[in-house]
């Protein structure tokens, strides 16, 4: 896929590319899950950061927003539950996964779903006291955009945690990419988190909102081997790979291993965690 320069990850094409289908994200998600070996769950993170910073706020309403295939859903309904828990996503695929994730819930007090975009919330003004939004504004092009409507649902000093990662992350693999000649020009592709990233997050948070608390944590990932490494290269529309491995994993693996070395390889990423509040008025 050739992006002639054009960030494809706020291209208008990106919500069919990246998540017309809950295989493509899975693939992705499970592949770096099996990468991992240090940081927190981030639902957990979220979680902890909403009851530290609650300040009396009753969780009657909660909303996850980009909640993907649920799982965060999943996992702030167990901790934080609130009276009602909205997963909302732009696509529609994302929110029959979400649903086969947690079955019943359409007829199950606490839990809904709306398909919905960030920037047109189909939620009146004033509706929840904490909003979630993780590793979704950036794929806006003007995130703050976002955040102003993430605002106008929250309640009088109704909080939101914002969660992205670094601009640079995951930046071995461009590397990698780079040396096997899959994609020489990795190193200059746009980045996944260029519009809302470790680095701006909290200035965009406070163009709208009260920021309380920025945390940032590193984690670390080692693929076990190229194979590996190819299953999330797959996933990814940063590379322009050559169209014959655009998605194939096993031709993505074989052009690795006539390359470079199979061995492990060892990434990271820095997760930022930025906690802000409405005002009162």
């Amino acid at each position: 896929m050739t992006w002639n320069g054009v960030n494809p990850f706020v291209s208008g094409d990106i919500g069919q590319v990246l998540y017309g289908t809950a295989d493509r994200l899975a693939a992705r998600t499970g592949a770096l899950h099996r990468a991992k070996t240090a940081g927190r769950p981030v639902a957990d993170v979220v979680a902890e950061l909403a009851h530290v910073h609650r300040d009396g706020l009753a969780w009657q309403v909660v909303l996850d927003i980009g909640c993907g295939r649920g799982s965060s859903t999943q996992a702030l309904a167990a901790q934080l539950r609130p009276d009602l828990l909205v997963g909302v996503d732009a696509s529609a695929a994302m929110l029959a996964a979400a649903r086969r994730r947690m079955p019943g819930t359409s007829d199950r007090p606490g839990v809904r779903w709306a398909r919905g975009d960030f920037h047109r919330l189909p939620f009146r003004g004033g509706v929840c006291a904490l909003a979630v939004a993780a590793f979704c504004l950036y794929h806006s092009p003007y995130p703050q955009r976002a955040i102003a409507e993430i605002t106008r649902c929250l309640v009088p000093d109704g909080l939101a945690v914002l969660v992205t990662k670094s601009v640079d992350s995951y930046h071995h693999l461009d590397d990698l990419v780079a040396v096997a000649g899959l994609d020489r020009d990795a190193h200059t592709s746009p980045s996944l988190y260029a519009t809302a990233h470790s680095g701006n997050l909290a200035a965009l948070a406070a163009t709208a909102l009260q920021v309380c608390r920025v945390e940032h944590e590193q984690h670390r990932f080692r693929f076990t081997g190229l194979r590996h490494v190819a299953e999330y290269l797959a996933t990814s529309p940063k590379y322009q790979m050559p169209p014959a491995l655009q998605g194939q994993v096993d031709a993505i693996e074989a052009a690795l291993i006539a390359a470079v070395p199979d061995q492990p390889v060892d990434t990271d990423s820095t997760v930022t965690y930025v906690v802000a509040r409405r005002g009162s008025r």
